[in-house]
């Protein structure tokens, strides 16, 4: 069959969408091809489809478990002979998948890559089955990725010791210009096609406050979004213990997942998200990865992540069916603090040397920096992400909460003035400087025992703004620090210096603006709707859909996506198919999942006419 009978039949789509078609068209020409593809833009596909149309089978290097059930359970469904083979399999069970590809049974096997050197999978793929290695989540192979796992560094040589060089492709929602050079150069990519189709999800809300009670934002915030599913993440498990607990108290039907819970108390609570047996699922960053549930209204991160490109990756496990969905960060400058110690206290991974533990702890606090900017900024928070991950955004997308909230203005010249003197002071006194708390502390002239032995008190800049509430001194630095007046180095202690626009203020008394953005608690909480509302009200025969899906879903023991997904239900519901021809006509049906639910979809669409 040709790409689009296989796209058809397999998947139930009639067209490519963007940057699918070069990458499927490459791969099956012999090319290695690098695809940059944002969250939900359909990557698996790139590789699932070519694989169908190579001999031989392919292998899909993927990191974790439940990505592996997922997509394998996905394909299996579709009709697709598909296999994976980890941890999660007894030696019984990954004898029986090995000796199963060994007669030619699978066209795609998901292996973790801690399993490639080992010796019987080496002995299968040294016997010249392997047509193509797919690299899923290529960016665990960088040490400038915010997710490195040195096992991805066994691929290059795993690929060296197979008979024939099978064609390779590396895919990646995030990644940086240096993590994609990275790629190419740590997987031995072979004059690889490169298609990044941008990173922009326009279908997302985004969002940072900064409440003074996190609990009580959360709750007005759900308040409006009763049926809708949602995930919390947060930094610790203490906090997830906690927001979990608050949630349960107020008879919300919300689940949790930390590495501290036992495995199988895991596995149920994703499995009671997944299969929308709870609505919100409260987790570590443990959580996510792979997860393919489509139905996902919103993610609140209840405190700040490491990094920019784990918090576009979390983010933007909302709103994969292509409704709107609202992504929420709560800021607070603890969680920088919090941040460092995570940092510095990382699970130490026994394959590096201290030489690159510590390099990775370096990049870890520059990315921290930018994420900690991004929190801060009063700009388009959308142009800040699409920004740096390096691509064009305009000034303003009006769709984020940085834009649709008024931007308030005022004059700080005066106490940009006190504060950078007392920078330059802090400077001339100590050669390397001190942290923004130390400086804080002199400008307010605290009487604290560090101050004063320190002898910050002696500096003619100490008390000069004892006015100031500490909270509204500490946002003047920010803001400084951000626009370019003061500097503040990436170290995991960083210490303040002047800029390159501070002279400018000292010297040649040029005025400073503080701006900041100031939403309306009643706009910024508005209630969004959810995606099923935004389709169909109650009683229509989307919701009819959706609820014979949910059954068959029971039925078979499997997640409700697994049927079809919420954007197949919906062109269902607009086209109204009254035979099976018809039936096929609908996105998302292919032709297994046509002749085994189409009968049952038929009668619930005749059902609803009649009623």
């Amino acid at each position: 069959m040709d790409k689009l009978t296989l796209l058809k039949v397999l998947f139930g789509h009639d067209g490519f969408r963007e940057g699918q078609e070069p990458l499927v068209d490459a791969l099956l020409s012999g090319r290695d091809v690098l695809g940059v593809m944002p969250t939900g833009a359909g990557k698996s596909i790139c590789y699932q489809l070519p694989a169908m149309g190579l001999p031989g089978f392919a292998l899909v290097v993927s990191p974790l478990i439940s990505l592996m059930k997922d997509q394998v359970a996905a394909l299996v469904h579709s009709g697709v002979p598909a296999a994976y083979i980890n941890s999660s399999l007894t030696p019984a069970q990954q004898r029986e998948v090995l000796q199963r590809a060994d007669t030619g049974a699978y066209k795609l096997i998901y292996v973790a890559p801690e399993r490639l050197m080992a010796p019987d999978f080496l002995r299968l793929a040294q016997k010249g089955g392997v047509s193509l290695v797919a690299v899923d989540e290529a960016h665990c192979v960088s040490q400038w990725g915010q997710d490195f796992r040195p096992s991805y560094l066994d691929i290059a040589p795993f690929l060296e010791k197979l008979p024939q060089r099978p064609v390779v492709g590396a895919f990646t929602a995030t990644a940086t210009g240096q993590v994609q050079a990275d790629i190419e150069k740590l997987l031995l990519l072979q004059n690889p096609l490169r298609v990044t189709t941008g990173y922009d999800r326009p279908n997302l809300y985004f969002e940072v406050a900064r409440p003074k009670d996190k609990d009580a934002w959360l709750r007005h915030f759900l308040a409006g979004r009763e049926g809708q599913s949602g995930i919390i993440y947060c930094a610790t498990r203490k906090a997830v213990e906690a927001v979990c607990g608050s949630l349960q108290e107020r008879g919300i039907t919300a689940t949790r997942y930390h590495a501290g819970l036992e495995d199988e108390e895991r596995r149920q609570n994703q499995e009671d998200f997944v299969y929308d047996r709870c609505r919100i699922m409260v987790a570590t960053n443990a959580f996510g990865m792979g997860i393919d549930k489509s139905n996902v209204g919103f993610v609140v991160h209840y405190n700040m992540p490491k990094n920019i490109e784990s918090y576009y990756q979390e983010a933007g496990r909302a709103g994969r069916d292509g409704a709107p969905a609202h992504c929420a960060l709560l800021f607070s400058p603890r969680d920088v603090q919090t941040a460092k110690f995570l940092l510095a206290n990382p699970t130490e991974n026994e394959a590096l040397s201290e030489e690159e533990r510590q390099s990775v702890r370096e990049k870890d606090l520059q990315r921290l920096s930018q994420m900690t900017a991004y929190c801060k900024t009063t700009s388009c928070l959308r142009g800040f992400l699409l920004g740096y991950f390096g691509q064009r955004a305009p000034i303003q997308c009006n769709g984020c909460g940085n834009c649709q909230g008024e931007v308030q203005s005022w004059d700080i010249t005066l106490e940009a003035q006190k504060i950078l003197s007392g920078v330059a002071r802090v400077e001339r006194k100590y050669t390397k400087s001190l942290g923004a708390s130390l400086i804080v502390d002199m400008l307010r002239g605290s009487k604290s025992q560090r101050v004063t032995q320190l002898g910050l008190d002696t500096l003619s800049t100490y008390g000069v703004m004892a006015d100031v509430p500490r909270a509204r001194l500490v946002s003047y630095v920010d803001f400084l620090t951000l626009e370019g007046y003061i500097k503040q180095d990436s170290g995991e202690y960083p210490v303040l210096r002047l800029g390159p626009r501070a002279r400018g203020v000292l010297l040649h008394g040029e005025k400073v603006a503080y701006t900041c953005v100031g939403q309306a608690e009643a706009d910024r909480l508005a209630p969004a709707k959810t995606a099923e509302a935004n389709r169909e009200e109650p009683g229509g025969l989307y919701e009819a859909l959706r609820s014979l899906r949910t059954r068959l879903a029971a039925e078979e023991n499997v997640p409700a996506y697994i049927i079809f997904s919420n954007t197949a239900l919906a062109d269902m519901a607009a086209k109204q198919p009254t035979t099976l021809e018809e039936f096929r006509l609908v996105s998302g049906v292919g032709e297994v999942k046509a002749k085994k639910y189409g009968q049952a979809f038929l009668e619930g669409i005749a059902a609803w006419q009649g009623s």
